[in-house]
């Protein structure tokens, strides 16, 4: 699927990256919260709205009403959890885990007939209909991810910005309100310290900046733009893998002997789950690398010792379906409107450093959802390595 998108950025380091202005607006100093803000209250019922401009809000709106994400499902799957998530999110996750082994037993149970139909006249047709079913299970299971990670922002109570060909105005781009607390809130505070040198270097964050330099006009190509949100995804699944190998390493190197870990395989890959209080959590992408005795203080020095191996292994999406969402996520709410595909053009769109740092932690915070996402998904529906 050609979204747009270069093989090139995809499988970029997550630290490469140029400014897409130049660095001279001071940047916003975060907030450090004490903890993530969780449930479906008031504040998430309430509509958001992306204000294209300040003073026109009768006609420079669009809100985010019923889904109205960037991208919508296309599967039987994805349109039964959406209509799941909108009216009965109560039952949202548990809708989830039905729909991912409804499709492990379809996709296997075609398989199984392949194999069983290997020596007889049949045998092409049964391959043929395996293989179809393999494409459409994959596509449902990229919907379902998706609803997922939607889910996940909403118990942030945060909505994913739509297409932004609807929300510009006279060539003006501006979200409002910019829910920057409650992205910062899925990170550890080391984490966010990472997040920030980030922000500082793909959109020319400072600290100490003014208001009214956050809200200058700022232009960007749109090209540029949507480079920027993939690769801070990426960013974002790196963080949310390194912090959990910096995490289980700490504990082991503290002595914590009561550590249970269990080891569930995607491709040649390993991820260790602790048994907690809430069912299995990711701890771990890859085989640990920790040597008895050494000790990383923080999470920036730990990450700056990876290997090159041990980089491109955290950094580089461990399946298919976790590849294609990042491109058709950027490639939709950067498209065209009617295609969806990303055009190449030298289009520049006018907004402020606010609203790009609102993008850029959108991006982040998708990118710690889809690693959550992959692993859980991979633990009930066997992913394809990427």
């Amino acid at each position: 699927m050609d979204c747009g998108l270069s093989p090139s950025l995809l499988n970029s380091s997550p630290f490469a990256g140029k400014s897409v202005l130049a660095p001279t607006t001071p940047a916003f100093r975060f907030g450090f919260p004490n903890s993530r803000v969780g449930g479906s209250g008031i504040g998430w019922r309430r509509a958001l709205v992306v204000a294209a401009s300040g003073g026109r809000a009768s006609r420079s709106q669009c809100e985010f009403s019923g889904l109205n994400a960037p991208l919508e499902p296309t599967t039987p799957s994805g349109r039964f959890l959406s209509t799941v998530f909108q009216n009965d999110r109560e039952y949202f996750p548990l809708a989830v885990e039905k729909q991912l082994e409804q499709l492990a037993y379809d996709r296997d149970e075609a398989a199984a007939r392949m194999t069983l139909s290997l020596a007889s006249d049949e045998a092409c047709l049964h391959r043929r209909i395996a293989e179809l079913r393999a494409l459409d299970c994959g596509a449902a299971v990229e919907d379902v991810m998706y609803m997922s990670i939607l889910y996940k922002f909403s118990e942030i109570r945060v909505r994913l910005v739509p297409r932004l060909s609807k929300c510009i105005y006279n060539g003006r781009l501006e979200i409002c309100p910019s829910r920057d607390w409650e992205l910062e809130s899925i990170h550890s505070l080391e984490a966010l310290e990472m997040v920030k040198e980030h922000l500082t270097t793909v959109v020319g964050w400072r600290a100490n900046s003014k208001v009214t330099d956050n809200w200058a006009p700022t232009q960007v190509q749109r090209l540029h733009l949507c480079r920027v949100y993939a690769a801070s995804i990426l960013y974002g699944y790196f963080l949310k893998s390194a912090s959990l190998r910096h995490h289980l390493e700490q504990s082991l190197d503290g002595g914590l002997s009561h550590l249970s870990t269990q080891v569930c395989p995607l491709g040649s890959k390993n991820v260790a789950l602790s048994q907690g209080g809430g069912g299995m959590q990711p701890l771990l992408t890859g085989p640990i690398s920790f040597v008895q005795g050494e000790k990383h203080e923080t999470l920036k020095s730990y990450v700056m010792g990876f290997d090159p191996e041990t980089l491109q292994m955290c950094a580089k999406p461990k399946s298919k379906s976790a590849m294609n969402l990042i491109e058709r996520q950027s490639s939709a709410l950067f498209g065209d409107e009617r295609s969806g595909l990303l055009l190449e053009s030298n289009e520049v769109i006018l907004t402020s450093l606010a609203s790009l740092k609102r993008i850029v932690l959108e991006a982040i915070a998708f990118g710690s959802f889809l690693w959550e996402t992959e692993e859980y998904v991979n633990n009930i529906y066997d992913l394809e390595a990427n």
